[in-house]
C-alpha cells in the first residue's frame, strides 16, 4: 500500500507573521494545505495569498478561543463567547460564512484551534458540518491518520522531522504544523513557529520524502 502525506499548517490568517511562515513553508518547503482562522484581520491577506497559490488547499480552522497551559492550569488568552450547543453552532456557521466570503469556495477540510472539536458540543457540530460538505474532519475521518508529533518541542528540528517522515505508515497521513515568522501574536507557542519554518524548508526533508517513496498531497487530491 502506498504512503501519502498531507502537510497542513494551522492558524493561517491569525497574524501577518503566521501568514509569512505558511507562505514560505509552502513555496520553499513541504506544506501543501492550511487551515484558515477567519476572525482575525490577517485572514484577508491569507485568503488573497490562497487565491494566488491554488496549489495550497485551504480548510476552516474553527476558532472558539485559545488557552495557555502552565503548571497544570488553563488560562485564556482570548475566548469566543459561545456557550451552549445552539450558540456554538451559530458561531461555526458565522465562521463558515466568513470563510466562503474570503476564499470564494467551501473549505477543503475542517479542524479546530487547539483541537476543541474533540469535545462537545463542538464535536457533534463539526461532524455534521464535515458530513454536510463532504470534507475530512481531523482525527475523525476514516482512511486519514492525523500526526501531531511535530508539535512537540523535541521534534522541532530537521532530525525530528526526518524521523517522523521515516515512520509514516501506509495510507494517507496528515502531518500538522504551525509555521510562523516574526513572533507577532500572543500565544504560548510562539518562537517554536520559526523553528518549524526552518525544518519544513530544509532540502533534506523533501529529499527524504522522495527517498521514502512518499507522495506529497493536499486535501484536494488526498484520495485521488
Amino acid at each position: 500500500m502506498s504512503r501519502s502525506l498531507i502537510v497542513n499548517a494551522d492558524d493561517f490568517g491569525q497574524s501577518a507573521g503566521v501568514n509569512l511562515g505558511v507562505a514560505r513553508a509552502h513555496e520553499r518547503g513541504i506544506v501543501t494545505s492550511a487551515s484558515l482562522m477567519v476572525r482575525f484581520p490577517a485572514a484577508v491577506e491569507a485568503a488573497a495569498y490562497a487565491h494566488e497559490h491554488q496549489a495550497l488547499s485551504v480548510g476552516l480552522h474553527i476558532d472558539l478561543g485559545e488557552w495557555r497551559y502552565e503548571d497544570g492550569a488553563r488560562s485564556p488568552i482570548y475566548e469566543v463567547l459561545a456557550e451552549g450547543a445552539d450558540e456554538v453552532a451559530a458561531e461555526v456557521e458565522r465562521q463558515l460564512g466568513a470563510f466562503r466570503s474570503l476564499v470564494g469556495s467551501d473549505p477543503t477540510h475542517v479542524d479546530s484551534h487547539q483541537h476543541v472539536h474533540h469535545q462537545e458540543p463542538l464535536h457533534s457540530i463539526a461532524v455534521e458540518l464535515a458530513g454536510r460538505l463532504g470534507i475530512p474532519l481531523r482525527s475523525f475521518t476514516s482512511l486519514l491518520r492525523y500526526d501531531n508529533s511535530f508539535h512537540n518541542w523535541e521534534a522541532i528540528t530537521v532530525e525530528g522531522l526526518l524521523s517522523i517522515i521515516a515512520g509514516i505508515p501506509p495510507g494517507v497521513t496528515e502531518l500538522g504544523c504551525h509555521p510562523g515568522l516574526g513572533a507577532d501574536l500572543e500565544s504560548s507557542y510562539l518562537h517554536e513557529r520559526e523553528r518549524e519554518v526552518e525544518a519544513l524548508c530544509d532540502p533534506r526533508v523533501r529529499a527524504a520524502i522522495a527517498v521514502e517513496g512518499i507522495e506529497l498531497r493536499s486535501f484536494r487530491n488526498a484520495f485521488a
